[in-house]
């Protein structure tokens, strides 16, 4: 077998030592770690074929082995979703947060191509859309958008999504609507897209509804996550989000209507969040400011925006420290156990503050730099060229950046099974779209 050029290299260094190459190779000669950059494109690989099946064009949540071909052997059955088997929702199951991962690759996708001009990423954009566009329509029910899909028979869903699958989804699909990356046709995809997701708020946000955006069946969702309005302050700005977003694709007067109706409500709501909100909760309470602020014109609105989002900023910078100070003392290489027999993904088992603590990290930088993403530099063209940010060290310091590098590069990319790769990406090509980490 062929020696590498790094093998060579530490084989001559110790001959030239005169010392054991097994003792000096442990004692002396540690092993560089690989830049961010190389990292980023290992992870980019592995998003691709380990979470990713091309059946249903969809990412899924962890990994339940490193064998090739087995790493979604968990995933639920088509038997099982039509029986709710765990619960209505797929929760613990690993197709739970398809949604939510098809927005966080659509963002980096178009940030990555903004900085690199990389035609490949075209065909992966569309991919990305195509699952999207599966969960919106194969149950049948106009503007419902299904969490994931079940992979073997491509169309079986649990029939209780959240606001968050849609917070995260409207979101990706208005980033690609703007993009280069985006062809016409698929631009008037979304708009339909938008348009029935919209439309489905409409009908069911009401007040005997308790403003739940209600089930795939038509029922109340009991657990009140699919409720869009009188909610908590971090979730607030996600209904005009979803109505500013239909408006901006359609044009339809209706949707700016809405969008208008709820949005000076949802502001002063907005700056009313409790400290205990989770980290990933705090980034879809950004990227809802980020489209409102993008599309607003009252400045006064714009500025209350710009402070609320200072504030979500400030607090997931500490976030990232937490995120940084866990990790060392975690197996981030641990795979997920089968649901049906272990504890899976369950909040209280030894995997999933590992898997969460990836997450958390890209959440914790990509919530920051959404805040920092130039005024205006969302619409328009974005082909190729990568802001300059004014003022970089007040935009995200030195320490978040260092944060983040460790992040990113602490883990083998071999046997990693979080989603939370994608959030790392995603934080990382938005920060190089902003001139840092070059």
């Amino acid at each position: 077998m062929a020696m590498s050029l790094r093998s060579l290299l530490l084989v001559c260094l110790l001959a030239w030592a005169g010392r054991d190459s097994t003792a000096a190779a442990a004692e002396d000669v540690p092993v560089p770690a690989l830049s961010p950059a190389v990292c980023m494109d290992r992870a980019w690989d592995v998003s691709w074929s380990r979470f990713y099946l091309p059946g249903t064009k969809l990412f899924y949540d962890y990994l339940s082995s490193y064998e090739p071909g087995r790493g979604l052997a968990h995933l639920p059955t088509a038997d099982e979703v039509a029986r709710q088997d765990p619960n209505e929702c797929g929760y613990g199951t690993g197709m739970e947060d398809c949604m939510i991962s098809a927005g966080v690759m659509l963002s980096l996708i178009v940030d990555r191509y903004a900085v690199t001009d990389d035609e490949t990423l075209r065909d992966r954009a569309a991919s990305v859309f195509q699952g999207i566009q599966l969960c919106a329509t194969v149950h049948g029910v106009p503007g419902f958008l299904a969490r994931g899909v079940c992979p073997e028979d491509a169309k079986s869903v649990y029939p209780n999504s959240s606001r968050d699958q849609y917070t995260h989804a409207v979101h990706g699909l208005w980033l690609y609507l703007h993009s280069p990356l985006c062809d016409p046709a698929t631009k008037q995809a979304i708009g339909e897209i938008l348009a029935a997701i919209a439309d489905r708020m409409t009908r069911n946000v009401t007040a005997e509804n308790d403003y739940d955006s209600l089930r795939a069946d038509g029922t109340r969702d009991t657990r009140g996550i699919s409720r869009m309005w009188n909610v908590k302050g971090h979730e607030a700005a996600r209904l005009p989000m979803i109505y500013a977003a239909a408006w901006d694709a359609t044009g339809k007067q209706e949707y700016f209507d809405l969008y208008r109706k709820y949005l000076a409500s949802a502001v002063e709501q907005s700056f009313v969040v409790e400290e205990w909100q989770p980290t990933y909760a705090l980034l879809q309470m950004q990227v809802s400011l980020e489209l409102l602020a993008a599309l607003e014109q009252d400045p006064a609105l714009k500025k209350q925006m710009s402070e609320i989002m200072a504030m979500v900023s400030q607090r997931c910078a500490a976030r990232a420290i937490r995120a940084d100070q866990a990790a060392p003392n975690l197996d981030l290489t641990m795979i997920c156990s089968d649901w049906r027999t272990d504890e899976g993904l369950s909040s209280k088992g030894r995997y999933r503050p590992a898997w969460y603590n990836i997450r958390e990290s890209g959440e914790a930088a990509l919530a920051q730099l959404v805040d920092k993403w130039p005024a205006g530099a969302e619409r328009g063209s974005r082909r190729g060229r990568a802001a300059q940010l004014v003022d970089q060290d007040a935009a995200f310091p030195a320490e978040q950046q260092t944060l983040l590098t460790r992040a990113i590069t602490r883990l083998d990319y071999d046997r990693v099974s979080s989603c939370g790769i994608f959030y790392l990406q995603a934080a990382y090509w938005k920060a190089r779209r902003c001139g840092l980490m070059k």
